[in-house]
């Protein structure tokens, strides 16, 4: 049985490959993304701020508590990203919630740019997956305003944009997590796609109730906003 030293090592593996695929895939630039993921009872490695996905290692990520305390750290100099507010906002609204990831992927960061929530119901993997994503308020990078803004979705939503600053996900897990960004992002590219087509056609509502009651089947974990917000009808 591994001790809680490897499950660390392995899941920092985990991060590592995490942060070198949003990079490969054009998601985050230069310093930005961060990525957090909850280790026990008030315990969460984090990434470095300050430092590129391409050249992130296990050296990189450190391990924090909610109150932003360091309780280890790689190096003398580390520090965890200014961000991690918004992540630990996460883990207090959501228990379920085992992992955070915050990225810049082009398609669905132009939508926020754009203050236009990908509110389409139009492709069933997503349907099933996330439901409609909102776009949360403005707020200043490294400040509470962040968490702020995030708090009215964090009880319906695993996915939501951030107006013109990026994309945020939660997840169960690390991998979960991960996932959710490469569906938003996918997402994104075809209701760009199909708004220059002509426009989005959604799926009627009976078939997206028969979507989302799939759920269990598909065994997919979190939350899910249902109809409600579909095309601004609250019922």
């Amino acid at each position: 049985m591994k001790g809680t030293k490897d499950m660390y090592e392995d899941i920092k593996d985990k991060i590592v490959e995490v942060c070198h695929k949003m990079w490969q895939k054009g998601w985050v630039a230069a310093n930005d993304g961060n990525v957090t993921v909850k280790v026990g009872d008030n315990r969460f490695l984090a990434t470095r701020t300050g430092i590129s996905k391409a050249e992130i290692t296990r050296d990189h990520i450190g391990l924090i508590d909610k109150d932003f305390n360091i309780i280890e750290k790689p190096t003398d100099d580390w520090r965890p990203s200014s961000e991690v507010k918004m992540h630990i906002k996460c883990y207090n609204d959501r228990p379920d919630v085992g992992a955070v990831v915050h990225a810049h992927p082009p398609v669905s960061t132009g939508f926020a740019c754009a203050h236009i929530p990908l509110d389409d119901y139009c492709m069933i993997e997503t349907v099933i997956a996330v439901g409609s994503v909102p776009l949360t308020p403005y707020g200043t990078p490294s400040t509470f305003e962040v968490p702020e803004a995030i708090e009215p979705y964090l009880q319906e939503h695993d996915v939501m944009l951030l107006t013109n600053h990026g994309a945020l996900t939660v997840g169960a897990d690390l991998t979960t997590a991960y996932y959710r960004m490469e569906t938003l992002e996918l997402q994104a590219q075809i209701s760009l796609v199909a708004r220059l087509l002509g426009g989005v056609k959604d799926i009627d509502r009976e078939n997206i109730d028969r979507l989302i009651g799939m759920r269990p089947q598909y065994g997919v974990t979190g939350k899910h906003p249902g109809y409600k917000k579909y095309s601004g009808d609250d019922k």
